[in-house]
């Protein structure tokens, strides 16, 4: 007899779309996932993630949560945006973005710079994407979500002084 487990990708018999959010069936003796509104999702068991075979987006899952796995700098920037959209409709500020690790090099060239000139300390730069400043996570050997989550937020109550987000690409 076969094990039932082994009849279905490495997610199991089911999984929300990584787009819609809405639960969608696998494909059983198959890697594939199917959405009636997105299409085809192949899970690779080598790597852990989760491509959308249309537009070979990558995905990888944290928490019972779906982060995208960017190759481009807009990607991420567009969820950036995304999320302090968010915060901004639920009443929260948000104060600093820290960014995984993985993407320094790839996020370097788009984030804004300033020296701080009237303070007299000698070359020190910070770096700012909408407005707020910009950390890099801790390496991935000092906490494993980094591998896979994208961002995080510190936020507090409030609204922006100014809503700096509107400068999307810019």
């Amino acid at each position: 007899m076969m094990n039932p487990g082994l009849q279905y990708p490495m997610f199991g018999p089911e999984i929300q779309c990584p787009h819609c959010r809405q639960t969608i069936p696998a494909l059983t003796l198959t890697d594939t996932y199917l959405c009636p509104r997105h299409g085809a999702f192949e899970a690779n068991p080598k790597n852990g993630e989760l491509i959308h075979l249309q537009s070979g987006r990558h995905w990888r899952r944290w928490n019972n949560e779906w982060y995208r796995q960017h190759t481009h700098p807009d990607g991420i920037r567009f969820e950036i945006h995304e999320a302090l959209d968010k915060l901004y409709t639920q009443g929260f500020r948000a104060t600093r973005v820290i960014i995984a690790r993985r993407y320094q090099e790839l996020m370097s060239g788009y984030l804004e710079r300033s020296t701080p000139w009237r303070s007299g300390q000698p070359e020190v730069t910070a770096a700012r994407l909408y407005g707020l400043p910009v950390e890099f996570s801790p390496d991935t050997s000092d906490d494993a979500c980094w591998e896979v989550i994208n961002f995080d937020l510190e936020k507090e109550p409030g609204v922006p002084v100014r809503y700096p987000y509107f400068r999307l690409f810019e």
